[in-house]
């Protein structure tokens, strides 16, 4: 998932592919999984791809996005507004994430921010509701589960769920990959049965291994280039029952 405050831009390249391992891999897929190729496509994306011409990845096959509205509790990204009502007018069914950076401040509190700068929810059938992104830390590749204990983590990541739930009515969907979870969460099933998951594994011909608790993914990340702007996703179902995940179905 992309990060785009200025501190991660400075990184060295050699980082950056150290990162890039770490979160997904190392892999891109450029090209829709064949095993998948019936599913609707869809994209996420943030201030990396400014401003979107979203007819046009309308016409390339994007049936839904997701777009970062927030990271920790002092960055709202300046494009969110153009991205996320831009699809919309496009047609195109879309959400808000949030990157989390649970060292810098309380589930809570970045629940909180979150949602008061887009990551709301409501039933019309073309909000998806809110995602955390939550991943190894693209700041300090020292302290990849940003030096927190297990605990605290499922701890922290609860809390984030709570407040969404109190403010909008939905439980996030969570973004992640099954080695964070596994390694920082001490695989924690604590919320596969009422969180979706949206599972990010790139360069594969299915989204392999999951999370702890999970037994089957509603969004998969497969890629971060290709035909649509920003990384590359599939939802687990049909056209049809998108719309229905959407109105909270």
């Amino acid at each position: 998932m992309a990060r785009d405050r200025k501190p991660f831009r400075r990184r060295t390249r050699a980082v950056a592919v150290l990162v890039a391992a770490m979160t997904v891999g190392g892999t891109a897929a450029t090209e829709l999984p064949a095993s998948a190729a019936s599913l609707p496509k869809g994209h996420d994306v943030s201030s990396h791809q400014k401003n979107v011409d979203w007819p046009d990845a309308k016409a390339k096959g994007a049936r839904f996005v997701y777009v970062k509205a927030t990271e920790s509790v002092d960055y709202a990204s300046p494009y969110f507004t153009q991205q996320y009502d831009g699809a919309r007018h496009a047609g195109i069914i879309r959400g808000a994430y949030h990157f989390a950076l649970p060292d810098k401040s309380s589930g809570r509190a970045q629940a909180a921010y979150f949602v008061s700068h887009g990551g709301g929810w409501k039933a019309d059938g073309w909000t998806l509701p809110p995602a955390l992104d939550i991943e190894y830390n693209p700041y300090d590749k020292k302290h990849g589960c940003y030096g927190i204990r297990k605990a605290s983590m499922v701890g922290w990541i609860r809390s984030f769920s709570d407040e969404v739930r109190r403010l909008t009515g939905r439980r996030p969907v969570i973004y992640t990959t099954a080695h964070w979870w596994n390694t920082c969460t001490g695989g924690s099933r604590a919320f596969a049965a009422d969180h979706a998951l949206w599972i990010a594994r790139h360069g594969s011909a299915d989204a392999g291994a999951l999370p702890s608790g999970w037994s089957f993914w509603t969004f998969w990340q497969y890629g971060n280039s290709g035909s649509l702007p920003g990384d590359q996703n599939l939802f687990n179902g049909s056209q049809a029952r998108l719309r229905k995940f959407a109105r909270g179905y």
